[in-house]
Protein backbone atom coordinates (compact mmCIF):
# COMPACT_ATOMS: atom_id res chain seq x y z
CA UNK A 1 0.00 0.00 0.00
CA UNK A 2 1.00 3.74 -0.47
CA UNK A 3 2.38 5.28 2.28
CA UNK A 4 1.65 8.88 3.40
CA UNK A 5 4.99 9.47 3.02
CA UNK A 6 4.70 8.59 -0.68
CA UNK A 7 1.57 10.48 -1.27
CA UNK A 8 3.10 13.57 0.03
CA UNK A 9 6.19 13.36 -2.28
CA UNK A 10 3.61 13.39 -5.20
CA UNK A 11 2.60 17.07 -4.25
CA UNK A 12 5.48 18.24 -2.07
CA UNK A 13 9.15 18.43 -2.55
CA UNK A 14 10.14 16.03 0.58
CA UNK A 15 13.82 18.03 2.58
CA UNK A 16 15.42 15.63 5.39
CA UNK A 17 15.71 18.02 8.50
CA UNK A 18 18.69 16.36 9.48
CA UNK A 19 23.09 14.84 9.18
CA UNK A 20 21.82 11.15 9.84
CA UNK A 21 23.24 10.05 6.69
CA UNK A 22 21.62 6.69 7.38
CA UNK A 23 18.30 7.83 7.73
CA UNK A 24 18.68 10.06 4.49
CA UNK A 25 19.78 7.07 2.89
CA UNK A 26 16.47 5.15 4.37
CA UNK A 27 14.15 7.59 3.38
CA UNK A 28 15.24 9.58 0.48
CA UNK A 29 14.24 13.03 0.68
CA UNK A 30 14.79 15.00 -2.24
CA UNK A 31 16.88 17.80 -0.07
CA UNK A 32 18.75 17.80 3.11
CA UNK A 33 18.73 20.53 5.52
CA UNK A 34 21.81 21.17 8.01
CA UNK A 35 21.88 23.42 11.37
CA UNK A 36 24.78 23.70 14.15
CA UNK A 37 23.33 21.53 16.20
CA UNK A 38 22.46 19.11 13.67
CA UNK A 39 26.54 19.24 12.55
CA UNK A 40 27.30 18.68 16.13
CA UNK A 41 25.13 15.69 16.21
CA UNK A 42 26.95 14.38 12.93
CA UNK A 43 29.99 15.11 14.61
CA UNK A 44 29.61 12.82 17.24
CA UNK A 45 28.53 9.54 14.87
CA UNK A 46 30.38 7.03 14.08
CA UNK A 47 29.37 7.41 10.42
CA UNK A 48 31.63 10.94 10.33
CA UNK A 49 34.06 9.82 12.75
CA UNK A 50 37.02 9.71 10.63
CA UNK A 51 36.13 12.45 9.00
CA UNK A 52 35.86 14.38 11.82
CA UNK A 53 39.48 13.07 13.16
CA UNK A 54 41.07 13.72 9.45
CA UNK A 55 39.39 17.65 9.19
CA UNK A 56 40.93 17.94 12.95
CA UNK A 57 43.89 16.78 11.94
CA UNK A 58 44.71 18.30 9.03
CA UNK A 59 43.64 22.02 10.23
CA UNK A 60 44.97 21.56 13.45
CA UNK A 61 46.54 24.76 13.66
CA UNK A 62 43.64 27.10 12.70
CA UNK A 63 40.83 28.65 14.50
CA UNK A 64 38.09 26.65 16.39
CA UNK A 65 35.43 28.51 14.44
CA UNK A 66 37.38 27.94 10.55
CA UNK A 67 37.76 24.07 11.64
CA UNK A 68 33.86 23.56 12.42
CA UNK A 69 33.07 25.30 9.30
CA UNK A 70 35.56 22.38 7.52
CA UNK A 71 33.58 20.04 9.25
CA UNK A 72 30.16 21.38 8.47
CA UNK A 73 31.27 21.62 4.54
CA UNK A 74 32.07 18.29 4.88
CA UNK A 75 28.98 16.74 6.05
CA UNK A 76 27.32 18.53 4.10
CA UNK A 77 30.12 17.07 0.91
CA UNK A 78 28.49 13.27 2.31
CA UNK A 79 25.16 14.39 2.44
CA UNK A 80 25.21 16.03 -1.68
CA UNK A 81 26.27 12.61 -2.78
CA UNK A 82 23.21 10.92 -1.20
CA UNK A 83 20.66 13.37 -2.07
CA UNK A 84 19.79 14.56 -5.71
CA UNK A 85 19.03 17.97 -4.73
CA UNK A 86 20.90 20.81 -2.56
CA UNK A 87 22.24 20.83 0.94
CA UNK A 88 21.38 23.85 3.18
CA UNK A 89 24.48 25.35 5.29
CA UNK A 90 24.34 28.16 7.74
CA UNK A 91 26.06 30.85 8.18
CA UNK A 92 27.43 31.59 11.57
CA UNK A 93 24.03 32.94 13.50
CA UNK A 94 26.75 35.56 15.67
CA UNK A 95 26.63 37.65 11.92
CA UNK A 96 22.89 38.03 11.79
CA UNK A 97 23.09 41.33 12.32
CA UNK A 98 26.13 42.10 10.07
CA UNK A 99 25.12 42.04 6.07
CA UNK A 100 29.00 42.26 4.78
CA UNK A 101 30.35 39.36 7.33
CA UNK A 102 27.32 37.25 6.20
CA UNK A 103 28.29 37.38 2.43
CA UNK A 104 31.76 36.93 3.22
CA UNK A 105 30.85 34.44 5.27
CA UNK A 106 29.05 32.58 2.49
CA UNK A 107 30.95 33.35 -0.19
CA UNK A 108 33.63 31.25 1.88
CA UNK A 109 31.47 28.77 2.45
CA UNK A 110 30.43 28.20 -1.11
CA UNK A 111 34.57 28.29 -1.90
CA UNK A 112 34.90 25.13 0.42
CA UNK A 113 32.20 23.21 -1.47
CA UNK A 114 33.96 23.94 -4.41
CA UNK A 115 37.17 22.56 -3.05
CA UNK A 116 34.83 19.11 -2.34
CA UNK A 117 33.98 19.20 -5.94
CA UNK A 118 30.51 20.26 -5.15
CA UNK A 119 29.00 23.35 -7.34
CA UNK A 120 26.73 26.13 -5.95
CA UNK A 121 24.40 24.46 -7.64
CA UNK A 122 24.08 21.63 -4.94
CA UNK A 123 24.16 24.45 -2.52
CA UNK A 124 21.37 26.74 -0.35
CA UNK A 125 22.78 29.20 1.92
CA UNK A 126 21.05 29.29 4.94
CA UNK A 127 20.52 33.23 6.79
CA UNK A 128 19.06 34.09 9.95
CA UNK A 129 15.47 36.46 8.54
CA UNK A 130 17.01 39.52 10.19
CA UNK A 131 16.77 42.75 8.05
CA UNK A 132 20.52 42.60 7.73
CA UNK A 133 20.51 38.60 7.39
CA UNK A 134 18.12 39.36 4.21
CA UNK A 135 19.97 42.22 2.58
CA UNK A 136 22.76 39.92 2.67
CA UNK A 137 20.37 36.96 0.59
CA UNK A 138 19.93 40.07 -1.83
CA UNK A 139 23.30 40.36 -2.82
CA UNK A 140 24.63 37.17 -2.52
CA UNK A 141 20.87 36.02 -5.23
CA UNK A 142 22.51 38.77 -7.07
CA UNK A 143 26.34 36.46 -7.53
CA UNK A 144 24.10 33.36 -8.47
CA UNK A 145 24.16 32.00 -4.66
CA UNK A 146 21.19 30.34 -3.98
CA UNK A 147 19.58 31.57 -0.36
CA UNK A 148 17.66 29.96 2.31
CA UNK A 149 16.46 32.56 5.01
CA UNK A 150 15.25 30.77 7.89
CA UNK A 151 14.06 31.45 11.20
CA UNK A 152 11.17 33.15 9.71
CA UNK A 153 8.48 33.73 12.04
CA UNK A 154 6.29 36.52 10.13
CA UNK A 155 4.84 38.09 7.18
CA UNK A 156 7.03 41.18 7.25
CA UNK A 157 9.84 38.17 7.05
CA UNK A 158 8.53 36.70 4.20
CA UNK A 159 7.58 39.79 2.42
CA UNK A 160 10.92 41.37 2.52
CA UNK A 161 12.25 38.01 1.57
CA UNK A 162 9.80 38.00 -1.50
CA UNK A 163 11.87 41.92 -2.31
CA UNK A 164 14.77 40.23 -1.73
CA UNK A 165 14.53 37.83 -4.08
CA UNK A 166 15.81 35.06 -1.89
CA UNK A 167 15.19 31.36 -3.35
CA UNK A 168 13.59 29.50 -0.42
CA UNK A 169 12.11 30.34 2.69
CA UNK A 170 11.28 28.45 5.83
CA UNK A 171 8.66 29.59 7.71
CA UNK A 172 8.76 27.73 11.32
CA UNK A 173 5.66 25.69 12.18
CA UNK A 174 6.24 24.31 15.70
CA UNK A 175 8.30 27.50 17.00
CA UNK A 176 5.25 30.00 16.57
CA UNK A 177 2.78 26.55 17.98
CA UNK A 178 4.95 26.39 21.13
CA UNK A 179 4.68 30.40 22.19
CA UNK A 180 0.91 30.78 21.13
CA UNK A 181 0.98 27.56 23.61
CA UNK A 182 2.53 29.25 26.50
CA UNK A 183 1.06 32.73 25.53
CA UNK A 184 -2.20 30.93 25.75
CA UNK A 185 -2.40 28.26 28.00
CA UNK A 186 -3.55 26.03 25.04
CA UNK A 187 -2.45 21.89 25.64
CA UNK A 188 -3.11 21.69 21.88
CA UNK A 189 -4.38 22.75 18.70
CA UNK A 190 -6.40 20.66 16.10
CA UNK A 191 -4.21 21.11 12.85
CA UNK A 192 -6.36 23.66 10.73
CA UNK A 193 -6.26 25.40 13.80
CA UNK A 194 -2.71 25.61 14.51
CA UNK A 195 -1.33 29.10 14.91
CA UNK A 196 2.27 27.72 13.19
CA UNK A 197 0.10 25.83 10.03
CA UNK A 198 -2.03 29.10 9.63
CA UNK A 199 1.33 30.88 9.31
CA UNK A 200 2.52 28.86 6.56
CA UNK A 201 -1.04 28.68 5.26
CA UNK A 202 -0.87 32.90 4.76
CA UNK A 203 2.79 33.10 3.82
CA UNK A 204 2.21 30.36 1.03
CA UNK A 205 -1.29 32.03 -0.39
CA UNK A 206 0.17 35.86 -0.17
CA UNK A 207 2.97 33.82 -2.24
CA UNK A 208 0.91 32.47 -5.31
CA UNK A 209 -1.14 35.36 -5.43
CA UNK A 210 1.35 37.55 -6.06
CA UNK A 211 3.24 35.90 -8.32
CA UNK A 212 6.09 35.24 -6.16
CA UNK A 213 8.53 32.99 -7.04
CA UNK A 214 10.34 32.03 -3.60
CA UNK A 215 10.01 28.75 -2.58
CA UNK A 216 7.99 27.81 0.66
CA UNK A 217 9.53 25.60 2.59
CA UNK A 218 7.95 24.77 6.03
CA UNK A 219 9.99 23.77 8.65
CA UNK A 220 10.09 23.02 12.65
CA UNK A 221 7.38 20.33 13.11
CA UNK A 222 6.41 19.02 16.49
CA UNK A 223 3.91 16.34 14.91
CA UNK A 224 2.78 14.48 11.50
CA UNK A 225 -0.15 16.45 11.47
CA UNK A 226 1.30 19.50 11.43
CA UNK A 227 3.03 18.09 8.33
CA UNK A 228 -0.28 16.55 6.71
CA UNK A 229 -2.44 19.72 7.20
CA UNK A 230 1.18 21.29 4.88
CA UNK A 231 0.65 18.85 1.95
CA UNK A 232 1.28 20.69 -1.48
CA UNK A 233 3.13 23.07 0.33
CA UNK A 234 6.56 23.88 -2.41
CA UNK A 235 8.80 22.12 0.33
CA UNK A 236 8.59 20.71 3.70
CA UNK A 237 11.68 20.01 5.78
CA UNK A 238 11.00 16.73 8.21
CA UNK A 239 13.28 15.23 10.87
CA UNK A 240 13.41 11.61 10.75
CA UNK A 241 11.40 10.92 13.18
CA UNK A 242 8.24 12.08 11.77
CA UNK A 243 9.49 10.94 8.12
CA UNK A 244 9.30 7.27 9.36
CA UNK A 245 6.46 7.99 10.73
CA UNK A 246 4.55 9.14 7.34
CA UNK A 247 6.68 5.72 5.90
CA UNK A 248 4.80 3.56 8.39
CA UNK A 249 1.05 5.43 7.90
CA UNK A 250 -0.80 4.20 4.67
CA UNK A 251 -4.15 6.41 6.02
CA UNK A 252 -5.04 8.55 2.77
CA UNK A 253 -3.60 12.22 3.03
CA UNK A 254 -5.00 14.88 0.91
CA UNK A 255 -3.76 17.91 -0.70
CA UNK A 256 -4.51 20.94 1.57
CA UNK A 257 -2.54 23.92 -0.11
CA UNK A 258 -3.06 24.72 -3.76
CA UNK A 259 -0.69 27.63 -5.83
CA UNK A 260 -4.09 29.02 -7.78
CA UNK A 261 -3.42 31.27 -9.87
CA UNK A 262 -1.43 35.01 -9.49
CA UNK A 263 -3.45 38.11 -9.22
CA UNK A 264 -0.19 40.43 -9.55
CA UNK A 265 2.64 42.16 -7.81
CA UNK A 266 2.59 42.63 -3.80
CA UNK A 267 4.00 46.23 -2.92
CA UNK A 268 7.48 46.14 -1.10
CA UNK A 269 8.12 46.25 2.27
CA UNK A 270 10.74 48.84 3.26
CA UNK A 271 12.80 48.90 6.32
CA UNK A 272 11.05 51.32 8.93
CA UNK A 273 7.55 49.66 8.11
CA UNK A 274 9.95 45.96 8.63
CA UNK A 275 11.25 46.86 11.76
CA UNK A 276 7.69 48.02 13.11
CA UNK A 277 5.48 44.84 11.83
CA UNK A 278 8.56 43.14 14.15
CA UNK A 279 8.03 45.17 16.69
CA UNK A 280 4.41 44.83 16.91
CA UNK A 281 4.71 40.86 16.49
CA UNK A 282 6.04 39.51 20.01
CA UNK A 283 5.92 35.93 18.93
CA UNK A 284 8.29 36.58 15.73
CA UNK A 285 10.75 38.96 17.82
CA UNK A 286 10.84 36.45 20.46
CA UNK A 287 11.22 33.38 18.38
CA UNK A 288 13.73 35.23 16.38
CA UNK A 289 16.09 36.17 18.89
CA UNK A 290 15.80 32.92 20.70
CA UNK A 291 16.39 31.14 17.19
CA UNK A 292 19.68 32.99 16.87
CA UNK A 293 20.28 32.46 20.34
CA UNK A 294 20.25 28.84 20.26
CA UNK A 295 21.87 28.21 17.13
CA UNK A 296 25.08 30.07 18.47
CA UNK A 297 24.84 28.19 21.76
CA UNK A 298 24.94 24.97 19.05
CA UNK A 299 27.98 26.27 17.13
CA UNK A 300 29.51 27.25 20.32
CA UNK A 301 29.45 23.83 21.64
CA UNK A 302 30.37 22.25 18.23
CA UNK A 303 33.48 25.04 18.45
CA UNK A 304 34.50 23.75 22.39
CA UNK A 305 34.67 20.01 21.35
CA UNK A 306 36.94 21.29 18.09
CA UNK A 307 38.92 23.37 20.94
CA UNK A 308 39.46 20.07 23.08
CA UNK A 309 40.62 18.19 20.16
CA UNK A 310 43.05 20.47 19.27
CA UNK A 311 44.01 21.78 22.56
CA UNK A 312 43.21 25.24 22.00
Amino acid sequence: MTSKLDRLREMTVVVADTGDVEAVRRLKPHDCTTNPSLVLKAAGSDYFAATVDDTIRARSGEDPADIATALTVAVGAELTGIVPGRVSTEVDARLSFDTDASIDKAKRIVAAYEEQGVGRERLLIKLASTWEGIRAAERLQKDGIDCNLTLLFSMAQAKACADAGAFLISPFVGRITDWHKAAEGVKDYAPDDDPGVKSVRRIYEHYKASGIDTVVMGASFRNAAQVEALAGCDRLTISPELLQELHDDTGDLPRRLEPGAAGGRAEPIDESTFRWEMNEDAMATEKLAEGIRKFHADAMKLETLIAERTGK
